[in-house]
C-alpha cells in the first residue's frame, strides 16, 4: 500500500502518514526500522504494509520504505 509521509520524529524513530484518502496512520519505531531507512521527510511518498488490529481500528503499520517505480 502506498501512503504519503506525514510526520517523523528522529529521536524515537516514529511517525505517521496519510493514506490516499486522507486518513492519517501512526508507526512506530519497529515499523520504521524493518524498512531500513535513516530518515524520513514529510511529503514522501512510502510504502508500507499492515496488519489487520482490532475491527474497525486502524490497521497498524509494520513496514515504511520508501515507495520505488
Amino acid at each position: 500500500m502506498q501512503a504519503t509521509a506525514y510526520t517523523y520524529d528522529p529521536e524515537t524513530r516514529s511517525g505517521s502518514v496519510l493514506l490516499d484518502d486522507g486518513t492519517p496512520v501512526e508507526f512506530g519505531t519497529e515499523a520504521f526500522d524493518a524498512g531500513g531507512l535513516r530518515l524520513l521527510r514529510p511529503g514522501q511518498r512510502v510504502r508500507i504494509e499492515t496488519e489487520p488490529d482490532a475491527p474497525g481500528a486502524a490497521p497498524r503499520i509494520t513496514l515504511v520504505t520508501l515507495q520505488t517505480f
